[in-house]
């Protein structure tokens, strides 16, 4: 019997990759912590990761018990993740993502790094999704946490060497990015908010399946 389910491994890894998008996360995060030191950053970058997987971990073993408790539905989870996502995206077109980020650098790793741009509404509910399969399969379960923890490392060498593509693509450059990643923010977003809807559409029955 195999320790790790290889193919589970590469599907959680390569689903997670494409829905928290590391890459994409480097304009905004050289943007919130524009007036920060190296040292803050790295601070920030660290504790940002932290809290994203404690999120997606958190949800990943309670998470059904806890949107059952609390009367929260998939759709509603994701409707609300795209509304805070479409929030943060119109504050980076319009110029205003130093004023999301704390004067300690704290604030910002919680919100909106660790939770919702990491630790969103799309990871939580792949995650949810992904331990349901893995329930009972010690193969799953160890290629589901090892995928967690190279998601996790890849998060922070994207955001620990964001100075470096800061000074590539200098201030101009960083701004433009930024703009840009405001605008695939507020599509993603929107996109999240479009997909929730139709799902309670078709459950309501209003439009075919």
């Amino acid at each position: 019997m195999n320790l790790i389910d290889l193919p589970f491994f590469a599907s959680v890894f390569v689903t997670l990759f494409v829905i928290i998008d590391p890459p994409g996360i480097i304009p905004i995060f050289m943007a919130l912590t524009a007036t920060m030191t190296h040292t803050q950053r790295q601070r920030v970058a660290a504790m940002a990761v932290g809290v994203a997987v404690l999120i997606i971990s958190v949800f990943a073993v309670f998470g059904r018990l806890i949107l059952t408790y609390m009367h929260i539905s998939l759709p509603a989870l994701q409707f609300s993740g795209g509304l805070l996502l479409l929030l943060i995206a119109l504050q980076l077109l319009a110029g205003k993502e130093e004023e999301m980020g704390g004067s300690e650098g704290v604030n910002v790793a919680l919100v909106p790094l660790g939770m919702p741009l990491l630790g969103g509404p799309g990871a939580i509910v792949a995650v949810m999704l992904f331990a349901e399969q893995a329930e009972g399969r010690t193969s799953h379960v160890v290629a589901m946490v090892l995928a967690l923890i190279a998601m996790a490392v890849l998060m922070y060498v994207f955001m620990r060497f964001s100075g470096v593509i800061a000074r590539v693509l200098g201030r101009g450059g960083v701004t433009l990015v930024t703009r840009i990643s405001g605008v695939l923010l507020a599509a993603i977003s929107t996109q999240m908010i479009f997909d929730s809807l139709q799902q309670v559409l078709t459950e309501w029955g209003i439009i075919p399946a």
